[in-house]
């Protein structure tokens, strides 16, 4: 017989507060169209794209994430001194240790909360998420901040006609909590290691220390084989995670996937069925592709703007590189 004692945690877990940042460059794709052969009516019609954020060099992923988490945190009205542990995802901070996660706890006075960077690209915000929400069910953690938060316009090839116009900057964070009722439904997570190559960076961080090329690595991916992906496999995934919330998509107020691509979202809702009524995400439209941070850059806006509400049902889903995928079912905060 054990003699540990059983954790005392909350019934459940929810969103209660949301924030974000986007830096305050506005990069048209005028702009992108200066280092590749295309058009912006290209760039429109193939990703949905007409702007994007770039962050400075005093926008580090560090700043973006701080600001982003002060209005999560005043959202949820709760004090930084509360929160339990802060949990991070990015694929674009350059120090392999320590984790950005720690400096970010302490900027924003949370104390000394456990902290970790996780790496799990456009899905990341949904691992976190996830990983919160089992911290507070068990009990050992009372309040997580969640963070996504990318600089991608460092990892991207100017270059790269195929990539070049995607990627945007910004960080979005939640704070998650206790609730007495379900408010983040059952995760369904997963990877497809086999596809691991469609979505990669082009020179692994050893291999340039020791050959110095040219070019800093960058972000590349093969744009057909990820479409395909995206739209039928992820849509799958999305209905199996409604399955899982015993949600149908009639019940549904809000639809928020990965910001990846315009034509992938509308292809989503298309292959989903989702009513009319349901309100969806397209910040990727001036907001570009911004891995981690999306999700909760979306959410943020829609709140913002009065298209969602709270109180509203909300399926998530991001899926990358890896490739990995994590799809829930929320209340909007």
């Amino acid at each position: 017989m054990s003699k540990i004692k059983p954790s005392k945690g909350a019934p459940y877990a929810r969103i209660m507060g949301v924030g974000g940042y986007r830096p305050t460059r506005v990069v048209p794709n005028e702009v992108i169209l200066e280092t590749i052969d295309s058009s912006d009516e290209w760039i429109r019609s193939r990703s949905g794209i007409a702007t994007r954020h770039w962050a400075s060099a005093e926008e580090t992923v560090a700043a973006m994430s701080v600001e982003a988490s002060g209005k999560a945190i005043a959202d949820a009205g709760i004090t930084p001194e509360q929160i339990g542990a802060v949990i991070v995802s990015t694929v674009s901070h350059f120090k392999q240790t320590p984790a950005i996660a720690t400096e970010i706890a302490h900027l924003v006075g949370a104390g000394k909360p456990a902290a970790f960077d996780i790496s799990a690209g456009c899905a990341g915000f949904g691992y976190g998420l996830t990983l919160a929400k089992g911290m507070i069910v068990e009990g050992s953690a009372e309040y997580v901040l969640v963070i996504g938060v990318e600089r991608l316009s460092d990892l991207t090839d100017k270059e790269d006609r195929a990539t070049a116009f995607l990627f945007g900057d910004g960080a979005g964070a939640v704070v998650v909590g206790p609730s007495e009722v379900p408010a983040i439904g059952p995760t369904v997570w997963g990877s497809e290691g086999d596809k691991s190559e469609t979505i990669k960076q082009t020179v692994a961080w050893d291999e340039f220390h020791a050959e110095r090329p040219e070019k800093f690595p960058a972000i590349t991916q093969e744009g057909q084989a990820v479409f395909r992906w995206a739209v039928f496999e992820m849509a799958k995934v999305a209905q199996q995670a409604l399955d899982a919330a015993g949600i149908a998509p009639e019940d549904l107020d809000v639809f928020i996937p990965h910001q990846a691509n315009m034509r992938i979202i509308d292809s989503m809702v298309k292959t989903l069925k989702l009513p009319e009524n349901v309100t969806v995400a397209r910040d990727v439209e001036t907001t570009g592709n911004t891995s981690a941070a999306s999700i909760p850059l979306a959410m943020e806006r829609l709140l913002a703007t009065g298209k969602a509400k709270s109180g509203d049902t909300a399926l998530v889903i991001g899926f990358g590189a890896g490739l990995v995928y994590a799809a829930t079912v929320v209340t909007l905060p």
